[in-house]
């Protein structure tokens, strides 16, 4: 109870509260825009948070990342086309009922589920996060080498049909984590030379570059986005609470899946959405009618994509890996004002984890509150000109750049990478492998380095550690199983 009221007290008491409503606001808004996502403006928003409280700046960007996954089923309902990628699913059901007269109805579904989603992924933080992190006393640099490589894999093996890309793309970001001076031998490491190279390549102008300003040159440049025509019609405001009860089932299996997923790195929503879906069609006793309007089709992909975004920062704060770029982002908080994630984060620093528990509660009732009565204004947002958005996006990314450290170097890094990550868009290489390179590449190496150090060069200590070896083992029987997959399936194609 006394961490109850601690976080209680931190979140209305020292003004949280509004970068749980600012976030949650700005996170609705973009999920409401189609071809906005909220990667791009977190990453406009990273800079600014560093000048805030820990609590306050986390807690900004959890509701950009929340309230973006809520909003993202609006034009996804009304207009067949996704706010944000993991509200795909939501189509196939959500606009053939809005097609026939139901889209508040389809709205209140998503609505209600998202926010059974949401608190399960918050109650599974609550209990999972302190119990991992008192598993992370027992890593040590080798535990940490193999956990590292082990994310570095999933994340690879996540993005499936592109895995070769994304392998290539993690090696990328893992030179580009090399460079600038290395501590061991204190020399420079590709740096030639170059003094704004010294302190190594920058993270946040790296993901302005390539998630926020990628985004406006292809908003810019898109044809026939220039504005939408939505409309809201039918009834059925809390029609999505009775609907949920009938497929009770169907949200707890999702719930579960999407939790289960979240953990996971690299694997996240998109995983989680699919199976869902799969799972709900196949149990179903009407089928047919997925993809026609089924009601347990918006349950389970909104149940699930929702369940993901407490439950994937559990291994951010039990062990500082990062499942995804976006959860990279809030590390780079963490590691700005020195709260270093693991046991000593729970123990030294409880009023910032408590008061983290109530905000996360606090966003999705505000959210689910916020939509549940204002739907019928936010669709207007819709029809913001995506080419204006663009122009925004991409001036906000380079000041944003620039004002990390007030040096223009920072803002042409950050262009370079803009390019790096249009070209990449329009050839669909992902780049999330990048920024997972570039922060986890520097982990896995150095705590490599240091395991080999302590066993005098020796690669048993890989092997002669028990959650080392485990983990080793889970990363092989990965790569196995995938491989196997792949080879199967290209044989039955032919």
């Amino acid at each position: 109870m006394d961490l109850i009221a601690l976080g209680i007290n931190e979140v209305f008491g020292n003004g949280v509260i509004w970068a749980v409503i600012i976030g949650a606001l700005i996170g609705v808004t973009i999920g409401s825009i189609p071809g906005l996502e909220p990667a791009g403006v977190m990453a406009i928003l990273l800079p600014l948070t560093f000048t805030m409280e820990p609590l306050f700046g986390v807690t900004l960007l959890l509701g950009v990342y929340g309230g973006a996954w809520y909003g993202g089923a609006i034009p996804a309902i009304l207009m067949n086309t996704p706010g944000t990628p993991v509200a795909v699913l939501t189509t196939y059901d959500g606009y053939p009922m809005a097609k026939r007269g139901e889209g508040k109805k389809a709205l209140s579904i998503a609505y209600t589920s998202s926010f059974f989603g949401g608190i399960v992924s918050v109650l599974s933080l609550v209990f999972f996060a302190p119990t991992l992190s008192q598993v992370a006393t027992l890593f040590g640099s080798a535990e940490f080498a193999m956990l590292a490589l082990l994310g570095m894999v999933f994340v690879v093996l996540a993005h499936n049909k592109y895995a070769l890309e994304a392998a290539a793309m993690i090696g990328l970001g893992m030179f580009l984590g090399s460079v600038g001076i290395d501590r061991s031998f204190n020399t420079q490491v590709y740096t030639f030379d170059q003094p704004w190279l010294l302190a190594g390549v920058p993270l946040v102008p790296a993901v302005i570059g390539l998630f926020a300003m990628s985004q406006a040159y292809v908003l810019i440049s898109a044809k026939g986005n220039d504005s939408f025509k939505t409309k809201l019609e039918g009834s059925g405001r809390f029609e999505g609470f009775f609907v949920l009860m009938r497929n009770k089932v169907t949200a707890i299996r999702s719930a579960i899946l999407g939790v289960v997923m979240g953990l996971l790195p690299g694997v996240g929503e998109f995983g989680s959405q699919f199976f869902s879906y799969t799972l709900a069609q196949k149990f179903s006793k009407n089928p047919d009618e997925f993809g026609k309007g089924a009601e347990a089709g918006i349950v389970a992909s909104e149940t699930s994509n929702n369940a993901v975004t407490a439950s994937v920062l559990v291994p951010l704060l039990a062990f500082g890996i990062p499942a995804d770029a976006l959860m990279a982002m809030l590390l780079s908080v963490f590691m700005v004002h020195n709260y270093t994630p693991g046991p000593r984060l729970f123990t030294e620093h409880p009023e910032f984890i408590s008061g983290l528990y109530v905000a996360l509660f606090v966003m999705n009732i505000f959210i689910f509150i916020y939509l549940t009565f204002a739907s019928r204004f936010i669709v207007n947002i819709t029809r913001i000109r995506g080419r204006f958005i663009g122009a925004l996006i991409f001036v906000l990314g380079f000041l944003g750049a620039y004002s990390q450290n007030y040096q223009f170097t920072d803002a042409f890094i950050a262009l370079g990478f803009s390019v790096i990550g249009y070209i990449m868009k329009r050839n669909n290489i992902p780049a999330v492998p990048i920024i997972l390179g570039l922060v986890l590449g520097p982990v896995f190496l150095n705590r490599m380095r240091q395991a080999l150090g302590v066993s005098n060069g020796s690669f048993d200590v890989f092997l002669d550690r028990p959650i080392a070896l485990t983990l080793f083992s889970v990363t092989l029987l990965s790569i196995f199983v995938f491989t196997y997959s792949k080879i199967r399936e290209k044989r039955r194609v032919a």
